[in-house]
Order: C-alpha cells, then structure tokens, then sequence
C-alpha cells in the first residue's frame, strides 16, 4: 500500500523556540488517526530526517495517517537548547498540540526512536487525545522506562536482536511487566538502528496497525 500526500516544511510554536518541521498530509483531506515521529538524541546527530524515523514516517503515511516529524531543541533549524529530556517533553506536547489543531477530534498516535522512544512515549502516555504509541530502539540499558508502568495504552515495541543500547531481554522483561495491551517485536541480528533491517522494521508497524486499526486497510 502506498499513498499520494502533501508535503509541508514549517515551524511549530515550541516552548523554548520554535521547532523545525515536515508534515506529511494525505491528499484526500481525510483522516481518522494522525502521528508525531520522534528522533534519536540530537547530542549524537539525532534529527527528524534519521532512517529510522524516516521509515517508521513511511509505513505510517502508506497507511493515509498525517504524519509529523520535527527537530527537538537545538537540533537542525529548532531554536533552544538541549535540556537531557525534561524540556523536550515540552516540545513533544507542542507537536502534539499542534497536530490536534490541525486535525481536531481526531485520535493521535505517537511513535519514537531511541531517545524519541524515551521522550516522546513518556508525553504520550501524558496526553489523553495519543491513544495509541509505538516504541523503536528504546534505550532500556541507561534511560529510566518506569513511568510505562502507571500507562495502560496500546503499545508496540519494534527492537533489534543485538541493540547495543538497549538488552533485548531486559526490554522483554519491561514490556511483560506493563498493564493494557502490549507487542514485542524483536528484529533477528538487527542492530540498535536497524541497519540492513528497515523492511522488518516496516513490517512490524504495518502489521500491528493492520491488526488494531483494520479500517485503515479498506480501501
């Protein structure tokens, strides 16, 4: 599946600054779920043009959802500076807010890779109108992942066999633990950023909205 979308640059109102941005709108004008895509840490050269975060943008944009990717503080043309999560989490709710404006009503999705994973599922879990969240890479080995326990919303985690950030079966260990409805799905000899891997990648987030949001592969 494939879809025709509109293609936006522009800046959000962030809380420290504005923040760099792309939107990616289906040409029909319709939509029933919208997402945010989070990058990995902008200190190592995370932004919103990752593979990782481009690919999971993709396979959500296939499926006809409004799909916004922006950079975290201080990353790309994004104002303010890095601030170790806290204030990013600020930038998340500005994205989230901003795409719930442009959208309104509509049930949003959350998505994030790496430290976008560990910032953004965590302003996810905060906000009521994201209702569903996925996680990439999450960075189990040294980021603190306890406040999933108090988020009872669909979750999906997609992860590599030998992520070096993150110990597949601690992250097994974590996702077992978690209340609501909760998928593993851990990429065979796929590294922390999926290099070689982008299809299973796709895959599992194609398969997983497939099985939650069948309405989504109607037409």
């Amino acid at each position: 599946m494939s879809a025709s979308h509109e293609s936006r640059n522009l800046f959000l109102a962030g809380p420290a600054g504005r923040l760099e941005a792309i939107l990616w709108s289906p040409s029909d004008g319709g939509a029933t779920m919208a997402a945010v895509v989070c990058h990995p840490h902008p200190l190592f050269g995370g932004t919103m043009h990752n593979k990782v975060v481009y690919q999971a943008a993709k396979s959500l944009d296939a499926l006809e959802l409004p799909v916004l990717r922006f950079n975290f503080r201080g990353a790309g043309m994004s104002e303010g500076k890095h601030d170790r999560g806290d204030g990013e989490r600020g930038d998340v709710r500005a994205a989230l807010d901003f795409l719930a404006a442009e959208y309104p009503g509509i049930p949003l999705l959350l998505a994030g890779f790496s430290f976008g994973c560990w910032v953004g599922l965590r302003a996810g879990c905060e906000d009521a109108r994201v209702t569903s969240l996925i996680g990439l890479g999450a960075p189990v080995n040294n980021a603190d992942f306890s406040y999933l326990k108090e988020c009872g919303k669909p979750k999906l985690f997609v992860h590599g066999e030998k992520d070096q950030f993150g110990d597949a079966e601690k992250l097994r260990s974590l996702v077992n633990s978690l209340p609501g409805e909760n998928k593993l799905v851990v990429v065979e000899n796929a590294d922390h950023f999926f290099a070689g891997k982008l299809q299973e990648l796709h895959a599992a987030i194609t398969n997983w909205m497939q099985e939650r949001h069948p309405d989504l592969f109607s037409n």
